[in-house]
Formats: C-alpha cells, sequence, structure tokens
C-alpha cells in the first residue's frame, strides 16, 4: 500500500523480490544495497532461517524521478523461498505495491520456477489484490551457468507470456539494476494511473499534487436532555402571606392577669408601685376641710 507523507512531500512503496529457494532474491538485495549512494539507502536487515534469508530495507532511489514534486521512497522485500514458509511469504506480500519474480533458469529448476510463481498468484489472491493490478517483473537470474533452458522455454513454462522479463546474473550485477529500474517504473506508472498525480519518471513535472487528505469527520455532538422547567411562582398574595406570616399567640394561662389601663391619673408605672393603696389611706382625716395648700400644718410630722 503507498503511503504519502504530505509533511516532507513523500511517497513511500512497498516492493517485494519473490521467487524459489537459493534462486538469488538475497543476491539482488545485497548487490543494490552495496552499489547505492550510502546517503540514498537505508541500513540493510536481515533475519537468519534455515538455509534461507528474509531480508528488508528502504532507500530512496536515485534518478527514478518523482511524482507531483513529491520524492519516492521504495522498501525492498525478500521472501523465504522455502514451502514450509509459505505463511511468511503471504505476510510479506501484505501492502505490496510491485513484485520482481526471480527465476533460477537451470533445467532443473523449471517445475520449482513453475510452483513458486503460481504460489505468488495464490497468496496475491488470498491477501485479496488482484494479480492483473500488481505490477510484476521476471528476473531469469544464473544465466551464466552452462546447463539453462532458452528465455521462451522458460517463459512457456512458468505461463508468464506478457509480463516485462530481464536476464540477470545477480552475483555478478548484471541485470540487478535493469530489473530495480523497470519495476520501479511499472510502479511509478500505476501510482499516476491509480492517484492522477503527475510527474514522469526522468521528464518534466506537471504540478498537480497527491490527493489531499480527506477532512476530519465532524465531532459527535451530544445533546444532553434539557432540564425541567421551574415550577410556576405563587400568587402575589400568596407568597406575601407566606413570607411574612405571624407565628399564632401561645394560649393565656391562668397566672398571666390583664392590667386595666388608667385613664387622666398622670402617673406612670413607676408611681402605681409607690403610692399603693397602703400608704394613700392615711390621708383621709376627721375635721373640716382644709384649704388648699393646708394639708400639713407647720410643725406635723408625717410619717412614711
Amino acid at each position: 500500500m503507498v503511503l504519502f507523507n504530505y509533511a516532507i512531500r513523500e511517497i513511500t512503496a512497498k516492493l517485494v523480490y519473490y521467487g524459489p529457494g537459493l534462486c538469488g532474491k538475497t543476491t539482488n538485495l545485497q548487490f543494490i544495497h552495496e552499489k547505492l549512494d550510502p546517503g540514498a539507502r537505508g541500513k540493510l536487515l536481515s533475519l537468519a532461517t534455515d538455509g534461507d534469508r528474509t531480508l528488508f530495507f528502504d532507500f530512496l532511489p536515485i534518478e527514478m524521478g518523482s511524482i507531483g514534486g513529491y520524492k519516492v521512497r521504495f522498501q525492498l522485500y525478500t521472501v523465504p523461498g522455502q514451502v514450509h514458509y509459505n505463511a511468511t511469504r503471504k505476510l510479506v506480500l501484505k501492502g505490496v505495491d510491485a513484485v520482481a519474480f526471480v527465476a533460477d533458469s537451470q533445467l532443473s529448476m523449471l517445475e520449482r520456477n513453475r510452483e513458486s510463481f503460481q504460489n505468488l498468484i495464490e497468496n496475491l489472491i488470498e491477501n485479496g489484490y488482484d494479480p492483473a493490478k500488481i505490477p510484476i517483473v521476471i528476473q531469469l537470474n544464473k544465466r551464466d551457468l552452462p546447463d539453462v533452458a532458452s528465455v521462451g522455454d522458460l517463459v512457456s513454462v512458468m505461463g508468464v507470456e506478457g509480463y516485462p522479463v530481464c536476464e540477470a546474473v545477480a552475483s555478478r550485477g548484471d541485470g540487478v539494476f535493469e530489473t530495480l529500474k523497470t519495476i520501479v517504473r511499472l510502479t511509478l506508472s500505476r501510482l499516476r494511473t491509480q492517484f492522477d498525480v503527475g510527474g514522469a519518471v526522468g521528464g518534466s513535472e506537471r504540478r498537480e499534487a497527491p490527493p489531499s487528505p480527506p477532512p476530519p469527520p465532524p465531532p459527535s455532538v451530544v445533546f444532553a436532555p434539557a432540564p425541567p422547567p421551574p415550577p410556576p411562582p405563587p400568587p402575589p398574595a400568596v407568597a406575601a402571606a407566606e413570607a411574612f406570616s405571624v407565628p399564632p399567640a401561645p394560649p393565656q394561662t391562668e397566672a398571666e392577669t390583664e392590667v386595666p389601663e388608667t385613664q387622666g391619673d398622670g402617673l406612670d408605672e413607676f408611681d402605681l408601685e409607690y403610692f399603693s393603696d397602703e400608704i394613700a389611706a392615711p390621708v383621709a382625716a376627721a375635721g373640716p376641710e382644709a384649704a388648699p395648700g393646708d394639708e400639713f400644718a407647720q410643725g406635723d410630722v408625717v410619717d412614711l
């Protein structure tokens, strides 16, 4: 699966070298890694198996052009060729953008080449790919050996008519970069067709950019239920009565007596206590009525 990095304007594609065991897949990657500029390749990583190796490294190809101003980076993988590693081969094919099938040109390897290519088609289908839409290049390796089949016989036995074919001697580096350039050109052409982006390989570039990323989905809005309305306020008269209600007076006990109001005597409460009935009694004396101001004659003593 092609990956677009919009921040650094880079496109990453995955290429897989497929084929029977000991056909030269590892030799291809070792030669490519050795000859590329160190600034244009990554570190070569290998995972050892019983007699074969699965390799992976990524690099920025040189003289491969660009697409719409985006640099193209390829990640190269190999798969183990033994039959009992089919699960690993299927896993490595996930996300593949193109395949370089490396065939052993020896006559004794004709049937194994055919079986391995058929296994490639089956694994592509099981991973959900249409083999007709995946760029595939056939490399006929080990052409320097004495007992090799002709190109026509190899193509006919494997059933790869119509695919691009490159002859190679991977141990010397012959045909290694030709195979790589062919598969890269097919991949870039597929990207231009699939994503409608410009920029011919090795030629002038159009200004169309790769498709912009889709906008993020709008955030989901959760509508909380509306709070219940507040109860209606009571009528003004009822509210005033409730606010200013006077508690009822406690019942009057027997010990409490009402004091009658005195009218017109001009005495306050203290005078009433002082002038009691007991003290006021001696005022009423027998004899003629005294004149005003003569209530007490001079020398009289009043015992208070």
